[in-house]
């Protein structure tokens, strides 16, 4: 059985996505971390599902809902570097916003739905989403209020979802597309 994560992808990632009209778009991939400035998907195998999050104004958003199909470097991503200086994934340039340039970044390849930036989580979804641990220790957002959150601190980094909240988070994409 697959699981579902999500992540949050920062105002500058998002702004990026934005000037670079990747609005509307599929992203092809994504990029897992070694180190705190990019999420580590490490936790993820092919397979699994990975929910896109962006917090605006209070508002939590679905960026894009992604499936992950390898987590390994492929021809797509063009030649490794020989130095420090190169393009670390030229193969990838178009989406480098997701973490391309992170430290210790490797792609994550993704069959994902459009980047889009209208399709809100409700405030009553908001406050019931639940995360679980490898543990299977359970948690929910800190910081929600009256349907908004007031801070998105319990959403920065890369989280499994209750399969609940993932099948939530799936009817809501689901209803929008």
């Amino acid at each position: 059985m697959s699981d579902a994560f999500t992540v949050l992808w920062t105002h500058e990632t998002c702004r990026a996505l934005r000037r670079e009209g990747r609005v509307g778009e599929q992203p092809p991939v994504a990029f897992s971390g070694v180190h705190t400035s990019l999420p580590a998907w490490s936790s993820a195998r092919p397979g699994d599902e990975v929910y896109a999050l962006h917090v605006n104004r209070r508002v939590a958003y679905v960026v894009s809902h992604m499936r992950i199909l390898s987590m390994e470097r492929q021809p797509c991503c063009g030649t490794p570097p020989a130095t420090w200086q190169d393009p670390k994934h030229p193969g990838h340039d178009a989406w480098e916003m997701l973490g391309a340039d992170g430290c210790g970044a490797s792609p994550v390849h993704v069959e994902g739905t459009p980047v889009r930036f209208d399709q809100p989580i409700p405030g009553e979804l908001l406050e019931r989403l639940t995360w679980r641990n490898r543990r299977g220790q359970t948690r929910v957002l800190k910081y929600v209020q009256d349907g908004l959150l007031e801070r998105s601190i319990s959403l920065q980094g890369f989280y499994r979802l209750t399969p609940e909240s993932a099948d939530e988070l799936a009817a809501l994409v689901h209803a929008n597309a």
